[in-house]
């Protein structure tokens, strides 16, 4: 048995030296726990990509804190005495150290905030769960906001950021003159046009050991570690942080939402990974886009764009998940049943939008927002697939995904399963809006200008459908009343063949999975 008085476990996403658990704590007296853990990788089918990420970077993690004058025991996967639960691995430490009291800092998620709860009781020593203050809004602070109001508008709770922040503000009022400059960010992108490629960081010894780990115990695992070139330590991170500063942001706003076949990226930071497991500070970006505002080196419609994705939709995301509750997930407002077809996990389609996105997707676990919006998840919505499956492909699939904020960007805004809680409308669009913000309909077998038949492009006729089947649910919503006063424009023979394509298309789906 140690002297080491204070056991404090880091979580895979708090991978942060500033992480409330250590602070105050004297290395001296205290022993860190970091665990890799079977019951982590397999409550869903994770990407192999995204466990070999977050290994990856616990085990460089581990050493840095080391560096740092830390105490650092670390059970890694394939250790035979590896319990394969947090809780299981606390036990074995409390047993080997007899530690007075438990330090750590909140979880990301019920399921495992379930578990550090059980710690006092199971343990019978006085656990410390302390806030994860990388968030700039508390649990209380985001429910007082929503107390008592009828609508939970992103909007306003961002506005409410900036100001708490000062980012982008001039005095009390916003930079610019308004708050929200994403009217001037949806142009599509051009071949012609000149993208920065973000950073490629070659695995390292440590990362190549995490391939051979997960190639042994995580074959069935969808996705590849094929074109894995992720940063798995805090400064390179901070290297792919500085690059997207000075190459990429100064035209992010703009082309946010574009799409072009073969490219991944864009002026996309690619810096959620980071942001999400703690390797980067997420106000700290924020500070350093607005310093580029500031100094003239980015426009404000980019910088505002970049940090309303921060410190608009991420903590919005995250205040909804804790706000709502575990029964969430069970959220089913349009009553979607169908199972997701079986090309989510193999890329395999005809349909070129959907294999753009899903092809980069399981090569890499990444697809930026509007690839994950207004294709993969546009489809499934049309569908009329089940919001929970579609939740559970989100959160497996991509390497930033954690539930506080995939749950809430799939059910609410994604899928419209809350019923309208976060969005004002379901996100719907036919061909025509995929064939205006990329290129791929120009390779597609499908014909975006048909709406009907064998060769139209099934987004067509599967827009007005689900309309039509969802009517009495969504008729009375004001931002869908324009397509409902087209839809009901239409003669007869022109709703049935678009309801008679779409059920066509609906018979050759198939799943497997």
């Amino acid at each position: 048995m140690t002297s080491r008085r204070i056991l404090v476990p880091i979580l895979g996403d708090q991978l942060s030296l500033g992480i409330a658990s250590l602070r105050d704590i004297d290395p001296a007296g205290a022993i860190v726990l970091m665990m890799e853990v079977a019951e982590e990788t397999t409550y869903v089918r994770h990407h192999k990509a995204k466990i070999a990420f977050l290994f990856a970077a616990m085990r460089h993690h581990a050493e840095r804190l080391r560096g740092e004058g830390w105490a650092v025991e670390y059970t890694r996967l394939d250790d035979p005495a590896n319990a394969g639960s947090f809780t299981g691995e606390v036990a074995r430490a409390v047993e080997r150290h007899g530690p007075e009291r438990i330090v750590v800092t909140e979880a990301g998620e019920w399921r495992v905030a379930a578990m550090l709860d059980s710690w006092e009781t199971l343990f019978g020593l006085p656990v410390d769960i302390r806030p994860d203050d990388r968030f700039i809004a508390a649990h209380a602070e985001f429910a007082e906001w929503a107390k008592d109001r009828r609508e939970l508008r992103m909007e306003f709770f961002y506005r409410e950021m900036r100001r708490k922040t000062g980012l982008l503000m001039d005095g009390d009022k916003p930079a610019g003159g308004q708050w929200n400059f994403d009217k001037d960010n949806r142009k599509p992108a051009k071949r012609d046009l000149a993208m920065p490629r973000p950073l490629a960081f070659a695995p390292d010894a440590v990362t190549r050991e995490v391939f051979d780990l997960v190639a042994e115990r995580f074959a069935d695992h969808p996705g590849s570690l094929d074109a894995f070139d992720y940063a798995v330590t805090a400064a390179d991170a901070e290297r792919q942080a500085s690059y997207f500063f000075k190459h990429a942001l100064p035209e992010f706003g703009a082309y946010q939402d574009a799409m072009l076949s073969g490219e991944r990226h864009l002026w996309h930071s690619i810096l959620s990974p980071y942001i999400n497991a703690g390797l980067l500070d997420p106000l700290d970006l924020c500070r350093r886009a607005e310093a580029e505002y500031r100094g003239g080196r980015a426009p404000l419609n980019s910088v505002e764009g970049y940090v309303r994705q921060i410190v608009g939709w991420r903590e919005y995301m995250r205040g909804i998940y804790w706000l709502e509750g575990p029964d969430y997930v069970t959220r089913n407002f349009l009553n979607a049943r169908r199972a997701l077809p079986g090309f989510y996990w193999t890329g395999e389609t005809q349909m070129h939008c959907m294999a753009e996105a899903l092809g980069q997707t399981l090569a890499t676990a990444h697809a930026h927002h509007i690839q994950r919006l207004m294709v993969t998840g546009n489809f499934a919505l049309l569908i009329g697939a089940d919001p929970a499956q579609v939740h559970r492909w989100y959160l497996e699939i991509y390497v930033d995904a954690y539930e506080w904020v995939e749950l809430p960007n799939t059910l609410g805004m994604s899928q419209f399963a809350d019923g309208g809680l976060l969005g004002s409308k379901p996100y719907i669009s036919s061909g025509a809006y995929i064939d205006r913000m990329s290129d791929y309909c120009g390779s597609c077998r499908y014909d975006v200008k048909q709406r009907t038949g064998p060769d139209a492009c099934p987004f067509n006729a599967l827009y007005w459908d689900f309309l039509a089947r969802n009517r009495e649910k969504l008729g009375s919503n004001h931002r869908l009343a324009m397509p409902y006063r087209t839809w009901d424009k239409m003669d007869d023979g022109t709703q049935g063949a678009l309801r008679a394509s779409a059920a066509t298309f609906l018979d050759t789906l198939v799943s497997d999975y």
